[in-house]
């Protein structure tokens, strides 16, 4: 089963960030482990958002680097910050000076239940330049692609546990 919950807090402060032009943010809770929640987000073969796919420079730790690939389009680059493994993940997305930063918290609602959190938040001194595409992109489409990800982690869980190995 997963619950949505609509503008949800994230558990740990934001970042100091200038000039916020856009702020996003939804959160979804999953009947899974946060332990399969956080080792299932943070395998980028999980990443599922068609045309896109996603690369990643090595594992997925602070200061990696990973690319959103679109086809016939140039990559775009973006860098894992913040990593504090079962907790938080921050991707931050350079733009023309300005940041794009998915923020992803993980919180165990209990054993088996956890919240998912994303909050997405262009800042920057060329932020309101970006802020249009940004809510037109994120915007009507965060609380499905959040729901999406939640009922992917049920199903892969439930797979692993029956045997197969989804994850």
């Amino acid at each position: 089963m997963v619950q949505v919950a609509r503008h949800a807090r994230l558990e740990h402060p934001s970042l100091m960030m200038k000039n916020i032009a856009c702020q996003l943010e939804h959160s979804v809770e999953a009947d899974v482990s946060l332990s399969f929640a956080w080792s299932w987000r943070t395998d980028l073969k999980n990443w599922d958002d068609p045309p896109a796919h996603f690369q990643l420079d090595g594992p997925f730790t602070s200061g990696a680097w990973g690319a959103t690939v679109f086809p016939g389009q140039e990559p775009l680059r973006w860098r894992i910050r913040n990593v504090r493994p079962r907790r938080s993940f921050i991707i931050e997305m350079p733009l023309d000076r300005a940041v794009l930063s998915f923020e992803w918290s993980f919180d165990a609602v209990s054993d088996r239940r956890t919240r998912i959190t994303q909050r997405i938040i262009l800042s920057g001194d060329n932020a309101t330049a970006h802020a249009p595409q940004v809510r037109d992109s994120f915007g009507l489409t965060l609380a499905d692609g959040m729901k999406r990800i939640a009922d992917a982690m049920v199903s892969a869980e439930r797979s692993a546990e029956a045997g197969g190995d989804d994850q």
